[in-house]
């Protein structure tokens, strides 16, 4: 049975009052959100703890290096794919109901927003979701802003505040509003 999740990586848009949306959607925002909270009312130096509530979140994917600092937000955590060697500084915003990709060795600066949803203009209650891959050894700078559906290359560096909108090349430096791709590292 296809579950609403796969209907939206399938490209579908759909009702935010539809009961299965309801039930199955938000119940995970609702579980997620109690845990990112006690996430974030745990103390830094309980970091066993921290890193204990992340892996029930994130389906015992924080390991190998992979940590993310709190305060944080993961609205849908079995969404979130994450590699080796994942690090986030404080204040990630992940909203991940269109499923988020992170491959080995990414970096990400406090402040990192990473969006695969959108609401349609003519009606707002209709949501589509686009899925974000962000490939080995990419740095997110402090602020960075991720749209829906963009891809950003290995070795990527983006630069503070800047807001993705389109794919980024492997190996590119880019940075603004809209990001745009000012060099390519040898």
């Amino acid at each position: 049975m296809m579950s609403i999740f796969d209907d939206f990586r399938a490209g579908k848009t759909i009702d935010i009052r539809n009961s299965e949306y309801q039930k199955e959607v938000h119940g995970e925002i609702d579980w997620c959100n109690d845990l990112c909270y006690q996430i974030n009312a745990t103390l830094p130096s309980q970091r066993d703890k921290i890193v204990a509530l992340e892996n029930e979140l994130l389906a015992d994917q924080m390991h190998d290096g992979t940590f993310f600092t709190p305060p944080m937000y993961i609205d849908c955590g079995s969404q979130v794919h994450l590699g080796k060697n994942v690090y986030a500084n404080h204040n990630l915003t992940m909203m991940s109901v269109g499923t988020i990709t992170i491959d080995d060795g990414v970096m990400m600066g406090p402040g990192v927003g990473l969006f695969t949803d959108n609401h349609e203009p003519k009606n707002i209650r209709l949501l589509s979701t686009k899925a974000i891959h962000i490939k080995k050894n990419a740095w997110l700078g402090a602020r960075v802003n991720v749209a829906p559906g963009v891809t950003i290359g290995e070795n990527a560096i983006i630069g503070v505040g800047a807001v993705v909108t389109k794919d980024i090349p492997d190996n590119a430096v880019a940075v603004g509003v809209p990001a745009k791709v000012i060099k390519y590292i040898d």
